[in-house]
């Protein structure tokens, strides 16, 4: 048996040189939280308490996990998004704060229109937050969740079930959508947070992303950044209902060129919005009523 305070020197000393000693405390409480059902109250209160090994080692077993730059949310398994508890692994993309704000955004909008059902797709879904949070704030919306893998799909389905709400998931590649849908096949909403961070923006990135969060979700090539919102965009001219709107998150670097590029494709009330820290992160655009 352990003090919880000899265990929360140990990850001081060994998590030195990825963490200051104030993220290191933050990430001991967030597993004392979810090992031991501990507040942060209770662990100043108890932090001198003797603890069973097979706690200790659930700890140290985090310890060797957060030692290999893995995310803490890899390690416990899940992540929070707008009050929902989602469950992530290694092959979707750990929910962003951000993300928050583009759904925020939509049912904003949303909940200015008098009645109506939409029918909305979700591009690039990964742990299916954006659908899901949209499903639960629009209960009589329909939802799609497109995503190129498997593994993410399989993330995406469970979060749904854990949250009760249903969603239809299509495993593609939207840089083929041409020969994935049906010219029938059409949308209210086409929003997406599709991979947008180049290449050249990595080293500027943590260890903890680069090693661990899937490069698919994240990476484009420096010498085309504008890929996805290229092909989702023409993707919503053919299968946006006329009037139908765009919803992006973007690159903050690149909020004046997507811009352009959707205002070329032809699309009307193109407006740039940006996050909570000043940063240019989302794009709103509409679909002519008319050809």
């Amino acid at each position: 048996m352990r003090s919880i305070a000899s265990v929360e020197e140990q990850f001081l000393n060994e998590l030195t040189q990825l963490y200051d000693a104030g993220e290191v405390r933050q990430l001991y409480l967030l597993l004392l939280e979810d090992h031991l059902g501990w507040s942060k109250h209770d662990y100043f209160l108890r932090k001198q308490e003797l603890v069973d090994d097979v706690r200790i080692n659930g700890l140290l077993e985090a310890l060797s996990s957060l030692k290999k730059a893995e995310p803490i949310q890899y390690v416990l398994g899940y992540a929070w998004f707008r009050g929902m508890k989602l469950v992530v692994d290694s092959s979707v993309l750990i929910p962003r704060p951000e993300t928050e704000e583009l759904v925020q955004l939509i049912i904003n909008e949303q909940q200015l229109i008098d009645g109506g059902c939409p029918s909305i797709i979700d591009i690039g879904t990964g742990s299916g937050c954006i659908a899901i949070a949209l499903k639960s704030a629009l209960p009589c919306a329909t939802l799609y969740g497109l995503d190129i893998s498997k593994d993410a799909l399989q993330v995406a389905k469970q979060n749904a079930d854990n949250q009760g709400v249903s969603i239809e998931y299509i495993q593609a590649d939207i840089l083929e959508w041409d020969v994935v849908f049906q010219a029938d096949q059409r949308y209210d909403i086409v929003v997406s947070n599709p991979p947008y961070i180049t290449e050249q923006e990595q080293r500027e990135m943590h260890l903890n992303v680069l090693a661990h969060e899937p490069h698919l979700a994240l990476f484009v090539d420096n010498h085309t950044p504008l890929l996805f919102y290229e092909h989702i965009s023409a993707f919503a001219l053919k299968h946006l209902r006329p009037g139908g709107k765009l919803y992006f998150e973007i690159n903050r670097n690149y909020g004046v060129e997507v811009c352009d590029l959707l205002r070329k494709k032809g699309f009307m009330d193109v407006q740039l919005h940006q996050d909570l820290q000043g940063a240019d992160r989302m794009i709103q655009a509409r679909k002519k009523l008319s050809a």
